[in-house]
This record gives C-alpha cells, sequence and structure tokens, in this order.
C-alpha cells in the first residue's frame, strides 16, 4: 500500500468479511468499490478536511482504524488529512550516542500541545540535547493519558494538535539539529474505542496478552494484520520525518512467525534507509537483558539498532536512594553498579528474585552506545504509587546525573530532572467509558495497597492526578534549578568534548561504600554518598567540576553528598 494513501484520498479500508461498506458523511451514505483480498475504497477520492466513518453490513458507523485524525473522539468521525509533499528538511541528527529527553506532551508545558511544546525545543537545544523522545502520541480515550492506551497507531491524539501539529514540531525541531524520536505501541491497543476487531481478524485467541487476545501477526497467509502495525511504523519515518522509534514493551509482542515481526520491520526500515537518503533509527524496550535484541537479523538476531537498559537505571537507583524493595532487592548488591558499567547487564544469566528465575544473558562486546540508560524515565517515576521524583538531596541529583551523563551509554533524560524538578509523574487516564474508569482507578488501589501503600495513592481518573503532573517551569528560572541546568549542560558538553559514546574510550567503576569512582580516561566522576568527608589528589594540570566539593591547590576535598568531575584539558 502507497502510504499516502492511507486516511485520505479514497479513504482504502480492508474488511474481508463485509458483503457491503459504506462511506458516511455529512452528504449520507455511498456503497464502497470492493477491491481484492478484503479491500474497499471509496468511489470517489474526498476533499482534505472532510469527515468520515465506515458502516459495515449496515451496521453503526466506525471510525477509520487507519485515520491521521480523529477530530471529537475515539468514537466519532475521522477525518481526512493528506500529508505534505515532503516534511521539511531532514538534516543529519544524532540519536544513539548522542542524549536523549523523554517528555509527555500533555505534561511538558500547561497547554499541552506540541505547539508549546515546540517553543521549548531552544531550550532543549541548548540544554545539550541532541534527540527528543515524545511519549505516544495515538488517538486514546479521553483529552489526557499516558498515551499508551492509543486505538489507532496511524493517528495523531487531537488535543495534542493532531498531524500537523506532529509535521510542525519535526519541523521545528530539525531547524534546530534536533531528531525526533517517537515512542510507538505495537504490543496491543486500548480498551476504549477499539473497533479495529470489527473489521477483520486482526486479534486471535492463539496469544494471550494482558490486554486479551494477541494482535494477529503471525496468521500464514493473512499479511493484513501484521502489515496495520508495519505501515504504522514506516508512515512515521517517510511521511512525518521522524528519526527514531521506540517500541514499547517488545517482549510482549507475540509472533510465532518464521521472521518475527520486529525482524520484518528492520529489514523494512533498512530498506527505507536507502529511499529516503537517511539514517532511521530503532530502539526496543525490552526487559529480557539479550543483546539479540541488536543483533543484525542476518545473524539471527532482531535487528534493532538500540534497546533500552533498564539494569543501570535499577543500580544507579539503588545507589543513591538505598531503597531495595521489589525488584530493586538484587541490585543492593554492593558489586551490581560496577558490573552494569562495565557489563550492560546485572542480570546476565544470574537468578532474578523478582522473577524468581535466571534471566538474560552477557551482554560481551556490544557497543555500550547502543544501550539507553537513565536515572528517571516515564516508567520507573511514574510505576511508583505517589509517582514522585528520586528522594534526592540537589547534590546527591547531581552524582547522579554526572554518573549518568558520562557514561558510556546513551543517556536519557527525563523532563524536568535537569532542574530537580519534584513535580510528581503520577499514571493518568481520563477514561470516558464509566466502566473502564471504575476498573482502572480501583486495580491501581489494589495493586499499590498490595505493596503497603495502603492510603493516599492518587486516582488516575482524577482530573488532579494529571493537574498535579505538569512541570513546573518556574522552577527551571529559580537560583537552585538554573545551577542544575547548568550543571547539566556542563556535564553533557564534556561528554561531547570528550567523545565518551566512542567504544575506544575504557569504563572502569570502583566503589567502596559510599564512594564511587567513574573512571572514562580523561574524565573522571568521583562520588562521595558517605557521611564523612574524603580527599584526594588532583593531578597535574587538571580541571574540575564540582558540586558540593572544593579544591584548595591540588587538593580535591568532598563533603558529605557531593560530586567532583574531574578532567585533562
Amino acid at each position: 500500500m502507497n502510504l499516502r494513501q492511507i486516511g485520505c484520498g479514497r479513504v482504502p479500508v480492508w474488511a474481508p468479511a463485509a458483503s457491503k461498506v459504506e462511506l458516511v458523511t455529512e452528504r449520507g451514505r455511498t456503497e464502497m468499490c470492493r477491491r481484492q483480498s478484503g479491500w474497499w475504497v471509496a468511489p470517489t477520492p474526498l476533499p482534505d478536511g472532510t469527515d468520515y466513518a465506515f458502516s459495515l453490513d449496515s451496521g453503526p458507523c466506525l471510525p477509520d482504524p487507519r485515520a491521521s485524525l480523529l477530530p471529537t473522539s475515539v468514537h466519532g468521525p475521522s477525518r481526512t488529512w493528506c500529508a505534505p509533499a515532503s516534511p521539511g528538511p531532514l538534516p543529519k541528527v544524532q540519536v544513539l550516542g548522542g542524549v536523549m529527553y523523554e517528555l509527555h506532551v500533555g505534561t511538558f508545558t500547561p497547554e499541552g500541545t506540541l505547539a508549546a511544546a515546540a517553543k521549548k525545543l531552544p531550550y532543549l537545544k541548548e540544554l545539550g540535547v541532541t534527540c527528543v523522545e515524545l511519549m505516544p502520541l495515538s488517538a486514546f480515550d479521553g483529552n489526557v493519558g499516558w498515551g499508551y492506551d492509543g486505538i489507532n497507531p496511524f493517528s495523531v491524539h487531537a488535543p495534542y494538535g493532531g498531524p500537523d501539529g506532529l509535521i510542525d514540531f519535526i519541523r521545528a525541531a530539525h531547524e534546530l539539529q534536533l531528531g525526533v524520536c517517537i515512542d510507538l505501541v505495537l504490543n496491543h491497543l486500548g480498551p476504549v474505542g477499539n473497533y479495529l476487531g470489527q473489521f477483520g481478524p486482526y486479534f486471535t485467541s492463539r496469544h494471550s496478552t494482558p490486554w486479551g487476545d494477541g494482535l494477529n501477526v503471525d496468521q500464514q497467509g493473512l499479511p493484513e494484520p501484521r502489515e496495520y502495525l508495519l505501515h504504522a511504523a514506516l508512515r512515521l519515518f517517510a511521511i512525518f520525518g521522524v528519526d527514531a522509534l521506540r517500541l514499547d514493551a517488545v517482549h510482549a509482542i507475540k509472533d510465532d512467525s518464521p521472521v518475527h515481526l520486529l525482524q520484518e520491520l528492520s529489514q523494512l526500515v533498512n530498506n527505507l534507509e536507502q529511499t529516503l537518503g537517511r539514517e532511521l533509527t530503532l530502539i526496543a524496550e525490552s526487559d529480557l537483558n539479550d543483546i539479540s535484541m541488536i543483533t543484525p537479523v542476518t545473524e539471527g538476531g532482531m535487528g534493532m539498532d538500540g534497546q533500552w537498559d533498564d539494569d543501570i537505571h535499577h543500580a544507579l537507583h539503588v545507589a543513591f536512594t538505598g531503597e531495595s524493595q521489589g525488584y530493586y532487592k538484587d541490585f543492593s548488591d554492593p558489586d551490581a553498579l560496577r558490573k552494569v558499567y562495565e557489563q550492560v547487564f546485572y542480570h546476565d544469566g544470574t537468578y532474578s528474585s523478582f522473577r524468581k528465575r535466571n534471566w538474560g544473558r552477557p551482554a560481551g562486546n556490544v557497543a555500550r552506545w547502543r544501550l539507553v540508560a537513565c536515572d528517571q524515565n516515564h516508567d520507573q517515576v511514574g510505576n511508583r504509587g505517589m509517582g514522585d521524583r528520586p528522594n534526592l538531596t540537589a547534590a546527591e541529583a547531581a552524582a547522579e546525573a554526572a554518573m549518568l551523563l558520562l557514561s558510556p551509554f546513551t543517556p536519557l533524560i527525563f523532563m524536568g530532572e535537569e532542574w530537580h524538578t519534584k513535580v510528581p509523574f503520577t499514571f493518568f487516564t481520563s477514561f470516558t467509558d464509566e466502566d473502564v474508569a471504575r476498573d482502572v482507578s480501583a486495580g491501581r488501589a489494589r495493586e499499590f495497597a498490595s505493596m503497603g501503600w495502603a492510603d493516599g495513592v492518587p486516582d488516575p481518573q482524577d482530573l488532579a492526578t494529571h493537574q498535579k503532573a505538569i512541570l513546573d517551569w518556574p522552577a527551571a528560572r529559580s537560583a537552585a534549578g538554573a545551577r542544575m541546568v547548568k550543571f547539566y549542560r556542563k556535564l553533557i558538553s564534556l561528554r561531547q568534548l570528550y567523545h565518551l559514546a566512542s567504544t575506544e574510550v575504557p569504563t572502569r567503576l570502583h566503589r567502596e561504600g559510599g564512594q564511587i569512582t567513574l573512571d572514562r580516561g580523561r574524565v573522571q566522576v568521583h562520588v562521595n554518598l558517605d557521611q564523612t568527608e574524603i580527599g584526594f589528589a588532583l593531578p597535574k594540570f587538571c580541571k574540575s567540576l564540582l558540586w558540593n566539593a572544593s579544591v584548595q591547590g591540588n587538593a580535591v576535598t568532598l563533603a558529605p553528598k557531593s560530586v567532583a568531575v574531574i578532567y585533562q584539558p
């Protein structure tokens, strides 16, 4: 299928079991024309901006499952959207090996739109960010939510600005030489407004998932459900000009095909790279601790370019907060931090007490920049009962930032952490279906009650839960916030100046109690999390970046809870 024909013109739709499909517009009903393999098209093209729906065998009106825009709700009509001839200038950008920044459009600014977020792009450029990662943008029920319950991966949520808003955001980013990564969900669709199964056998009981029947991507002789997901991904690259996709929870994609969905996507994206003449990046969120995810398809792997590594987050979090409950338990091992920095995965075949089984495989010599690491992200903050940020002092947060930004991995900053925001990011929704809304609220309370959070867990359906997650931009301009932003900016500049993503730069980590030293060759990070000060000699001709530390002559003193970055000019 021509990706430009989707959701516009003759609005093709796949409905193989229907004996009649009608196009419903304000002018009435018009029978569509049957084509091969269960496809239907309108007899004449619809003008751009036309509201329309489909009726299968005289049934109720249904939105187009491939529409770019659902202007009123996930239950209402679709609107045709014709993509521009070109997404605009497509500069060479750095995704993996650079510095990524994750944001949620609905809470990044008070306006909660792509247009408002675009106004902050110069700030992110000045910070040193190279690629902006947007949490899911597909249409979902209600106005506000995390976006992981989207019902149409071809669409852009109307309250965010729809497809035109995304095109404008990407153009603004590219004008600043910033890349754009979209968080795309291919493992399930949301529970409200999901009419996809009424059009055809898109789901199958052969696969069971936490969300119900799995997507039918592996039925022999039935390519359309599989192509539905593949085309949604390719369209973001080809039509919108996106530079990278972060593929959500790929371990939850159930596919028994000889060629896995991810492998086929990798091959298609490689082909598209040749056609477009620019680099396209696929990043998998996988908790399997297995580098087969980023091993080429020709070598039996999934062919992704990069993958998230939660073990790095967990080891940092435990080292700096001391928390050791749940999946953090194993990372209370004093050697955990060294192991993840030097060997990538903590669980590399070792026993995971949380999973109650051996987990993962050794990473070997894989280039470390292919692993995305963070000290905060939407999951690790939002999946806490109160959605609270790490309980760290400014000095501790600065030290953790130094450990992350000067690491060999691709660092990801979660919105607001660069000024040490305390604004929570609790899970929030705005489902209009009363039964689903009630189940989500009760389920959230029940989940955290079992973890000891008996009272006070915010109700996802309460509008205040969303409102409290909106970033506090005035705090970024306060003296304390500005100091932290400046510190982040300097760390990122050191990362770039000393090419710390290069595989030629060594990584060695030593930890003794609360004293941590990260050795990156010409750059060293010294952290003191103990309650007593420590000191060491400043190497000759070296410079320093300090937080709660001091230098007198050639003597460096680290006060309790402090960091010193030492680098050779």
